[in-house]
């Protein structure tokens, strides 16, 4: 029987959004903006009509409203304006939506500049802007596609010098994300050009990290880790100290897996257990330290981790793998009851929930209308019982669905924001326009968010039957065990022998060893060791 792990050097795809979810209607203070820009030399040749002149002059009052309707005018042509004032208009309605609080808005008027191209006056201007809707909407809303239109060269532009860390390190996200031939390289080239005084380097430097283990090259992979490890040790100022204490853990949990994946299993380990109980990536260092465990044949330890992941601490976290890592382990020291009883524990618990997965996402056929339905499991409305509703909210609360998520959010959150600003302002041109464009950018989001939601419950089901199928594999070899039919030939993984022999549990100075009385603390957690002694014969 062979039953190996599923870790691998695979990159962790978890990111920081630099999003919100907002409680009420009220506009969001604008990000740093970038009002200090010049006007490009190629501006217009052409004088601004009275309207454009009136538009910017309310607009450098902070009048926006009444700005964005002077602006619409020259928009629609009524102001008899050319067609680079026309591109100059375009340009401030941009900004005007932004400071406005109307991100979405804002985002439609500078997509229009990024499609046009060189051939809009205000297309390199436009970057700074694409910067500072980077910091306040999420990657989904496509932020990192359009900023990922302009060719790095464009970065070196002097009126860009201000925000050039900020834009190399998103443009290195976007070819990161792309991850298209050459794209892993460029993504690299970029996020290594950041500076180190930058509050972006620790960002860049993590994602260089794991664009080099989505390549399959460890030792640069863990060289840019490294240097976040120095970060987390000097705390230098000029980095958040959030920052600072997320991507030091990210690192180390991927050097962990780095180190696991090329079966230097004592480093790995060492890296997991740098990880405190305060991590959010505590539990999945702890299961994924078990194989690294199980790999050394340190499986009183290995056990002992599986143990503290069935605390009630952990019961909103599912580690449906380490109920037949655990009955492996019992296999091998041929303790056929352990490891029968492990499977049937498995299957207890994961094969109703399973079957509640799997009829959950035929609830739905429509993703708007899934997505609708998810919100409900995420309030807890939607009438699951528990467990399912544990099971269900583990993979809710993925980054990637909580950014699609968050995008929904941003569009109801202006869209709310619309219909309780000033009345009059709601009957003009320019409010009807953005009503409409958030109305349906609001409907395709939902149903994107929908879409990715049945994905992860969906994929969440198939790893439970993928799971079941190696439990009835397993549970085959022990019962042919128990039969007395396992041959030397059918069996692939090496049993403990020792003639009863009890693998010994060391315990240092700085510690002493209880035993456990079926009541869990929090200080004990990830410290439990199992006494475990094989019944294979010499």
């Amino acid at each position: 029987m062979r039953f190996t792990s599923k870790l691998s050097l695979v990159a962790l795809c978890a990111t920081f959004s630099l999003t919100a979810v907002h409680a009420d209607a009220q506009p969001k203070k604008p990000g740093k903006s970038a009002d200090m820009e010049f006007e490009p030399d190629n501006a217009t040749s052409t004088p601004p009509s009275k309207t454009l002149e009136r538009a910017i002059k309310l607009y450098d009052k902070k009048d926006f409203f009444s700005a964005s309707i002077e602006l619409k005018k020259v928009l629609d042509g009524e102001s008899g304006d050319d067609a680079k004032n026309k591109q100059r208009a375009e340009f401030f309605m941009g900004k005007t939506l932004y400071q406005m609080g109307f991100y979405a808005g804002s985002l439609a008027y500078f997509d229009k500049i990024v499609q046009a191209g060189d051939a809009h006056t205000y297309h390199g201007a436009a970057l700074k802007w694409l910067a500072a809707l980077s910091r306040v909407l999420p990657e989904t809303s496509g932020i990192l596609e359009k900023i990922g239109t302009y060719d790095p060269s464009a970065l070196n532009d002097s009126s860009l010098q201000s925000v050039k860390d900020e834009l190399l390190f998103l443009l290195g996200r976007h070819y990161y994300t792309k991850g298209g031939d050459g794209d892993f390289d460029k993504a690299i080239g970029l996020f290594q050009q950041v500076s180190r005084d930058s509050e972006f380097f620790i960002k860049a430097k993590f994602f260089e990290g794991v664009t080099f283990v989505r390549k399959y090259e460890g030792k640069p992979a863990v060289d840019a880790f490294k240097d976040i490890l120095i970060i987390g040790a000097e705390r230098p100022r000029q980095y958040k100290a959030d920052d600072i204490s997320n991507y030091n853990e990210l690192a180390q949990l991927q050097m962990a897996r780095v180190f696991y994946s090329t079966q230097q299993f004592d480093t790995s380990i060492k890296y997991f257990e740098k990880l405190d109980q305060n991590s959010a990536d505590w539990a999945e260092s702890l299961f994924e330290a078990s194989w690294a465990y199980f790999m050394k044949t340190l499986n009183s330890k290995a056990l002992g981790n599986i143990h503290t992941l069935n605390a009630p601490y952990f019961e909103d976290q599912f580690f449906p793998e380490s109920e037949l890592l655990k009955s492996v382990i019992y296999f091998k020291y041929c303790l056929y009851d352990q490891a029968e009883e492990a499977i049937q524990d498995f299957g207890d618990k994961y094969t109703p929930l399973k079957k509640n997965l799997e009829e959950l996402v035929k609830k739905y056929e429509d993703n708007a209308e899934f997505y609708d339905y998810v919100r409900k499991v995420k309030t807890n409305k939607a009438g699951l019982d528990i467990k399912t509703q544990r099971l269900v909210m583990s993979v809710l609360n993925d980054k990637t669905l909580l950014k699609t998520f968050a995008w929904v959010d941003e569009l109801n959150h202006e869209l709310d924001m619309l219909q309780k600003s000033d009345k009059a302002w709601q009957t003009t041109q320019v409010a009807a326009e953005v009503l409409q464009e958030l109305t349906v950018q609001q409907s395709v989001a939902a149903a994107e968010a929908g879409k990715v939601a049945r994905d992860r419950v969906e994929r969440l089901a198939r790893e439970l039957r993928q799971l079941s199928n190696d439990g009835l594999k397993i549970k085959f070899e022990i019962l042919n065990a128990k039969a007395e039919k396992l041959s030397a030939e059918s069996l692939k993984v090496n049993r403990v022998s020792g003639g009863h022999k009890e693998e010994p549990i060391l315990v240092d100075d700085e510690h002493f060893q209880w035993k456990f009385n079926g009541e869990y603390w929090k200080d004990e957690l990830g410290y439990y060791r199992f006494k475990i002694r094989s019944r294979c014969p010499k």
